[in-house]
């Protein structure tokens, strides 16, 4: 496994890290689903040892998966070894009683919280979850300032940024002064990673890093899904009602993915090298988080790694997507 620092820090991370969302489960917040179908933890446990065992130093969680229960999850199955990781988590979308989840007091008690979660005296990585501070950015200085106080204070080691659109990211990069931001990114969608993204600029010019959820678009890059039988999935599953997921969307994916089989193979290990050693292409990138729900996916997940693209290929990927 190789290792990138992350910004302007001496931390490093492996270029493949671990999403952890699908670790809390089927879950609501505000009354909408945003978990995922309900994971075994023996196997995600053996999953986590076994990317431990081939180098994976990267675990991305967030207060909202499953309201505390991924956080929980992880610590418990790293047990005394949770210092030895870089581990992030995030703090947005889960408001509890508060206004809105940005109030001061509110990120100080979910940081508290997370720690006890994580078992941890402190948090590597702790990102704002989206850019929404308010209809009028209303809570956006007093957020920034407790987060301040909170790396004072050693709880934070670094500060990440979450969001999705180049508005919400120009507007906070100067303010929140983010070592990594993180959104989606992938063959498919490129729009914070490509050639004149304004994302990017900013991103090269203040030498802030990128952590890409979706590297595989949810197993669509895997070819996984068949047009004749959309796969469907329960209440509480944000991938429910989807359009990416749609017949209609997979007929359109279908001769793009025929493409890529051609020339790299067809086996999902395969695919997966291509989907995530395509965006470790880029040198701003800091690690790729693809999601997991037991041993077989992580295998298949580090297949890719210490296997990267050749310009050309890299390329010929790039003009299967272009359109």
């Amino acid at each position: 496994m190789k290792y990138r620092k992350l910004g302007k820090s001496d931390i490093e991370v492996s270029e493949i890290g671990l999403g952890c969302w699908t670790m809390g489960g089927l879950n609501w917040a505000d009354g909408r689903p945003n978990g995922w179908a309900n994971v075994d933890e023996k196997e995600i446990a053996e999953a986590i040892n076994y990317a431990i065992d081939h180098g994976v130093n990267h675990f991305d969680s967030a207060d909202v998966y499953g309201n505390g229960k991924s956080e929980r999850m992880l610590a418990k199955i790293l047990g005394t070894r949770t210092n030895q990781f870089i581990i992030a988590t995030k703090i947005g979308w889960f408001r509890g009683t508060a206004a809105h989840a940005f109030e001061p007091a509110h990120i100080r008690h979910q940081c508290e919280q997370s720690l006890i979660n994580l078992k941890r005296d402190y948090i590597d990585l702790y990102y704002f979850h989206h850019g929404h501070f308010g209809d009028s950015d209303e809570y956006l200085d007093d957020a920034v300032d407790m987060m301040n106080i909170l790396k004072e204070e050693g709880k934070v080691r670094l500060v990440g940024q979450s969001a999705y659109s180049h508005e919400d990211f120009k507007k906070l990069i100067t303010k929140v002064k983010p070592d990594t931001l993180q959104s989606y990114a992938n063959a498919m969608e490129r729009i914070f990673i490509e050639d004149g993204s304004p994302t990017r600029k900013l991103m090269e010019e203040k030498q802030i890093s990128f952590v890409a959820f979706r590297p595989i678009g949810q197993g669509l890059l895997l070819g996984k899904y068949n047009k004749d039988n959309p796969p469907k999935f329960e209440d509480g599953d944000h991938r429910r009602g989807l359009s990416r997921f749609s017949r209609e969307s997979l007929e359109k994916l279908e001769p793009r993915l025929n493409k890529i089989k051609e020339k790299f193979g067809s086996p999902e290990e395969n695919m997966a090298r291509v989907a995530m050693q395509f965006l470790l292409h880029y040198k701003f990138m800091g690690s790729v988080i693809p999601g997991f729900r037991n041993l077989q996916q992580i295998k298949i997940n580090l297949s890719a790694m210490d296997n990267p693209l050749t310009d050309d290929e890299f390329d010929f990927v790039k003009r299967v997507f272009n359109d």
